[in-house]
């Protein structure tokens, strides 16, 4: 590990632009970070925009509502495959001969879909913009971990998380606006990833990896640097992350909002967001609180919220309380991502750093697959409190297991 250490400081001397010079605080005013950000907004796009007309969608294409959960489906599976091998290419190509076309394949397949006249002609469309999507959240933290180092690395992470949390917490309000006036239009809002592909080949300036030896060595070196306890125990908090979130928190809350307050589908939009506002603020802080605790404590601490909150949702009597556990998950969330992200990314060398980010990717969205799986299979045999606790108890074991690998 301390020759990757090196390998990774070495990453930095090589071709920094000096406009990267930021103070923490200011370092979101950085042109290349911003271009970052537009590029994480579009990641997280492609679900967040279009729930709110799946109403529309089942009546006016005349599908089985059960069917409707397929539109997702069908953008997310192409990543869990393909993210790994988009890395790798990364690694070997360059970041922008990946980025710019994926980028302009997710515009034009997702704007495709508002003019879909079937339904599975929308699915098709919809897998298609999946592959356009499924490198987009590795390598824009794959950028990030390319061009900072430090402290900065830390305060970049933060405010792209931060970014991204915004995103989610603003698109399904977006995507209902557009579907009040039809099912299709929240599908246009993906031809705004055209411009954005436009300034990652015209504007980003990025170093790109120098891989010259061959592929069978390239792929020793991304597993000398996968083989170890520390990289396994990040990738371990990753997958806890989102079985947790997707799991206990987006599956069944809602679920418990409408069961338990009769709360309509305004208000639970509303409730769910402040998770994602909250994080935001969280994450904006982390080049500050880097400078102060250990990131290891931290990702400790976020579990430890993690696990209060959880447990505090089945005893919430009023409506308004239930601001309190929403706020402790979304500071959890806002120190964990980043935190895990800038740990990750510090671990790699430039040169595997595509494939590392990548493999971090793939384990996200299995930890997406799993959580509602998972709690579905707790809900059914102890009820909706039992969701909570279960993921409570995954928050407080994650605690030890961070303590060992860590």
């Amino acid at each position: 590990m301390q020759e990757d250490k090196i390998n990774h400081q070495q990453d930095h001397s090589y071709s920094m632009p000096s406009s990267l010079k930021q103070e923490d605080g200011r370092i979101w005013q950085d042109r290349n970070l911003q271009i970052i950000f537009a590029i994480t907004l579009m990641a997280v796009m492609g679900v967040a925009s279009i729930t709110p007309a799946f109403p529309k969608i089942i009546k006016e294409l005349r599908i089985p509502p059960h069917n409707i959960g397929l539109l997702i489906t069908a953008f997310t599976v192409p990543g869990v495959f393909l993210t790994p091998v988009l890395g790798v290419l990364a690694d070997r190509f360059g970041r922008k001969r990946i980025l710019a076309p994926s980028l302009f394949l997710f515009a034009l397949a997702g704007g495709a879909c508002a003019f879909s006249q079937n339904f599975h002609a929308l699915l098709i469309l919809r897998f298609l913009q999946g592959i356009g999507a499924a490198a987009l959240g590795s390598l824009n933290a794959t950028l990030i971990g390319d061009l900072y180092v430090g402290s900065e690395l830390g305060a970049a992470m933060g405010w792209n998380a931060s970014v991204l949390s915004l995103g989610t917490a603003s698109y399904p309000a977006l995507g209902g606006v557009l579907a009040a006036a039809g099912w299709q239009y929240p599908f246009l809002l993906p031809l705004l990833a055209i411009p954005v592909g436009l300034l990652v080949l015209f504007v980003l300036q990025n170093p790109e990896p120098k891989n010259s030896q061959p592929l069978s060595g390239y792929l020793r070196g991304i597993w000398k640097v996968l083989h170890n306890r520390q990289v396994a125990g990040l990738f371990i908090a990753t997958l806890a992350i989102f079985i947790i979130l997707y799991g206990s928190y987006l599956t069944y809350l809602p679920l418990l909002l409408n069961h338990s307050f009769k709360a309509s589908s305004v208000v639970i939009g509303l409730i769910m967001s402040g998770m994602s506002c909250t994080m935001a603020l969280t994450a904006a802080q982390m080049g500050r609180l880097t400078k102060i605790y250990a990131k290891k404590t931290m990702i400790q601490a976020a579990f430890v919220l993690y696990a209060l909150s959880l447990l505090l949702i089945p005893f919430v009597s009023q409506l308004w309380l239930l601001l309190l556990p929403i706020a402790l998950f979304g500071a959890a969330m806002g120190i964990n991502v980043p935190c895990l992200q800038t740990m990750l990314a510090g671990l790699a060398p430039l040169e595997y750093r595509g494939a590392f980010m990548s493999v971090n990717g793939m384990v996200l969205r299995l930890g997406q697959t799993l959580g509602p799986l998972l709690m579905g299979a707790v809900f059914a045999g102890y009820g909706i409190n039992g969701v909570f606790y279960a993921g409570a108890a995954c928050s407080l074991l994650m605690v030890l297991a961070i303590a060992a690998l860590l």
